[in-house]
């Protein structure tokens, strides 16, 4: 390779990086100020299920679900955390809720709850 194409490929990739970073930022849910995204993007993350059972003391909730997208996760019944126990005050076994997860230090977790009607 010569010297000029092997320059032009490292500054090409050297210039990709922080449009790399930046997308993942966002793919992660940061805009570019380091804030969580609003709440409408958050909305569109919730996903529908139904409560098999609530561990209060373990602070778990199983959910019989259809797919989460943020996770890339298809339809199956789970066991999730829950970022806030008082979550799990919102509902009971048998209820059909929407609710948004996320992958929070390698658990997956339960960040907001809402009965449906």
């Amino acid at each position: 390779m010569s010297r000029s194409l092997s320059a032009a490929v490292i500054l090409a990739t050297a210039l990709s990086a922080p449009v790399w970073a930046q997308d993942k930022m966002k793919m992660e849910g940061h805009d570019m100020s380091g804030s969580a995204v609003p709440a409408a993007s958050t909305a569109a993350q919730m996903s529908e299920g139904e409560v098999r059972k609530i561990d209060k003391d373990a602070q778990k909730i199983t959910i019989k679900h259809g797919p989460i997208s943020n996770l890339d996760m298809p339809p199956i019944t789970m066991v999730f955390r829950v970022k806030d126990p008082a979550l799990l005050d919102k509902v009971k076994a048998g209820d059909r809720i929407r609710f948004a997860a996320d992958r929070i230090n390698g658990a997956y977790t339960v960040t907001q709850i809402e009965p449906m009607p």
